[in-house]
């Protein structure tokens, strides 16, 4: 295979120059990349120029690694050693990512998840019949905005919904500058509206709740069941888990796409650009309020409070922006405490190592 075949292989992967930059200092000593496509239990499944293989990280890289961010996730470009032989490889490090779709673990750990790496773009995927919540949507679209990709949302099931023109004015309220689609993918329609988020090479990433429709999405995009489908339980409308995985496939169009699994508990993690993202329209009122240091609450002046009473923002967004506010706050002070004492450990194997490589007198 020469050398033009590797690098055709590898853009159909997603591989472009940022990431060619990155790599150079370990081509020189002899490395290969592979993209991470599943992950089980510390093994990798990774796609290279030498086909799919099973990777493991080395030794060296777990003693490393001070949390779980600095461990491969799908989406990831990882610097590997092949065994084509054996269709193994070992992972030595991870590139920069381009960008990367996190949240807080679920429960109390203080520690980021990486749901998704370098992804161009995000599908949004909520279903219009009873389970439409706007509120969820804001947390992913901070999430979204905050990852460094593009965030579009995906309205499905639109064959369940009675009223479209209602749906959509709620979601556009919530979804400022983001692109909203409908589709119906069980009946096939609209998904033609997505084909200019899926050229090859372009990462895509569908995030939503159980049930929303991810998996017939993306088996209508794949034209084959790539993923087993559910339907919703009687009496709420609520989807049934389907996927239990995080996969990365390749789509018919050449585009790259990571189904994950449903996600009803979507703690933040850090958020600061795109929690500005996300409620744009609220920073831009507050910045004609009379006071720079002003709460929104009763001080005089205050724009924000006399576009709730004017009826132009509603006082439900207000609220889960101030409670989505004083989370992030919660979470950076808990974040600040889990740094420090990773940063405690860090130096006490530094201080170990030093002693066991000191010479005896």
């Amino acid at each position: 295979m020469n050398q033009l075949t590797n690098q055709q292989v590898l853009q159909s992967m997603g591989w472009n120059e940022y990431f060619a930059n990155h790599f150079a200092p370990y081509a020189e000593q002899g490395y290969s990349v592979g993209r991470i496509t599943l992950e089980h239990k510390r093994i990798y499944r990774l796609w290279s120029e030498h086909g799919e293989l099973l990777g493991e990280v080395t030794g060296k890289l777990r003693y490393e690694a001070i949390g779980r961010e600095d461990f491969p996730a799908v989406g990831d470009w990882v610097v590997i050693s092949a065994r084509p032989e054996e269709k193994k490889a070992s992972i030595h490090g991870l590139l920069p990512r381009k960008s990367k779709f996190s949240r807080k673990v679920a429960g109390d750990t203080v520690e980021e998840q990486i749901v998704a790496a370098n992804v161009d773009t995000v599908f949004l995927v909520n279903s219009l019949n009873n389970d439409l919540n706007l509120r969820r949507m804001e947390r992913y679209l901070i999430l979204a905005w905050e990852s460094g990709a593009n965030p579009v949302i995906v309205l499905s099931k639109a064959d369940l919904c009675d009223d479209l023109d209602a749906c959509m004015a709620e979601v556009e309220s919530v979804a400022i500058g983001v692109p909203v689609h409908v589709v119906s993918a069980e009946q096939g329609e609209g998904l033609d509206q997505l084909a200019p988020y899926l050229g090859e090479g372009q990462t895509i990433a569908l995030m939503g709740s159980s049930g929303v429709g991810k998996s017939t999405l993306i088996n209508k995009l794949s034209g084959a069941e790539m993923q087993k489908v559910s339907g919703v339980r009687e009496g709420d409308d609520r989807g049934r888990h389907t996927t239990t995985h995080r996969e990365l496939f390749r789509l018919p169009s050449g585009a790259l796409m990571i189904d994950t699994p449903g996600m009803r508990e979507l703690q933040l993690w850090e958020a600061d650009e795109g929690f500005r993202g996300a409620f744009d329209d609220i920073e831009s009122i507050a910045e004609t309020c009379r006071f720079n240091d002003c709460k929104h609450m009763r001080e005089p002046g205050c724009a924000v409070q006399a576009a709730i009473l004017a009826g132009s923002l509603e006082k439900a967004r207000f609220d889960s922006y101030l409670k989505l506010q004083r989370e992030l706050a919660h979470l950076a002070r808990k974040e600040d405490a889990r740094l420090a004492a990773a940063e405690r450990d860090k130096w006490k194997k530094i201080n170990v190592q030093m002693r066991q490589k000191k010479p005896k007198r």
